[in-house]
């Protein structure tokens, strides 16, 4: 479904009208009234431009506000008042569904900003194919993946984010690495790490790392290596929604937005300390959903004034 740039603009305007009522009770009703459009149309030109239905941008919209003012250390019961929840229980539900973990654990890690306002327009310019919500802060423990590396020729790539969804050109060469990989390490847990890994003494070179989680107790086999990821603080994003013809796009675009939009506006660094990766589970296999999305973990510190 092709989108005009003029319905880009409306959909801005229902992206700020939510933003400046956003404890308020919102109708989608009323929102598709605002751009005058019949609720059927715009319910279905909001989904397919940002990947979210109206009341669900609306709810984890509502929940990133209430982020903020949870660490400012205000009151959850007040909060999830403040944005419309009845109940305590109701509220922490919803926050344990959107971010993974209840208020009180979470506040520990909230992002210390407002979330950004989507710029719909960058967006679409970015290709994300929908929008990026306020990431997740997370602490991670330090663990142990393994698996394949390849060695590639780029200038200046020192990152994951210098080269994203690297996989398209490199991996695909050799589409029974996946299939190998589980068959070998049995990983309790399906997921797969795609992190480069920079080799210093080369400045056009580095290695691509196609790993899944390996346990210490599994005999490492021949041609697989290992690597040790320590604890770290991540922001963890959420590339949107989209079919598969559009997911290297907007994994790319993801990371763009992240770089160019988050990152200045936050209040955190890169922790250059740490590898920076993509993972992708089973919400990226196209057979399984109509549409698909991966993760991005950029690890940060707070920046010092």
């Amino acid at each position: 479904m092709e989108i005009t740039i003029q319905q880009v603009l409306l959909l801005q305007q229902v992206i700020s009208y939510i933003d400046e009522h956003i404890k308020e009770e919102i109708h989608p009703e009323k929102l598709a009234a605002l751009v005058s459009y019949s609720p059927y149309h715009f319910y279905r030109l909001f989904y397919n431009h940002t990947g979210y239905t109206v009341m669900d941008y609306v709810q984890k919209r509502k929940l990133q506000f209430a982020l903020y003012e949870l660490v400012q250390g205000k009151k959850i019961i007040q909060i999830a008042l403040d944005y419309g929840f009845e109940t305590h229980a109701g509220f922490t539900k919803a926050f344990k569904k959107c971010f993974g973990s209840p208020p009180s654990l979470y506040k520990l890690h909230c992002p210390i900003s407002l979330p950004p306002k989507p710029d719909l327009l960058s967006l679409r310019q970015k290709q994300t194919g929908g929008i990026v919500m306020q990431p997740k802060i997370i602490k991670k423990q330090a663990f142990t993946i393994a698996g394949k590396t390849y060695e590639s020729e780029i200038d200046k790539v020192s990152h994951t984010r210098d080269a994203t969804a690297f996989w398209e050109q490199r991996i695909s060469e050799d589409e029974a690495i996946e299939a190998t990989l589980y068959n070998l390490l049995s990983p309790e847990k399906h997921g797969e790490y795609c992190i480069n890994l920079n080799n210093s003494a080369v400045d056009n070179s580095f290695i691509y790392f196609f790993a899944v989680n390996y346990d210490p107790d599994t005999p490492l086999p021949t041609g697989i290596t290992k690597l040790h990821i320590p604890t770290a603080t991540y922001a963890v994003f959420m590339s949107p929604l989209v079919e598969v013809e559009q997911f290297v796009a907007s994994i790319k675009g993801t990371w763009q937005y992240i770089l160019e939009d988050w990152l200045p506006h936050s209040n955190y660094e890169v922790d250059e300390n740490v590898y920076d990766f993509e993972y992708y589970d089973e919400h990226c296999h196209d057979w399984e959903y109509e549409k698909i999305y991966m993760e991005i973990y950029l690890p940060v510190k707070e920046k010092i004034e």
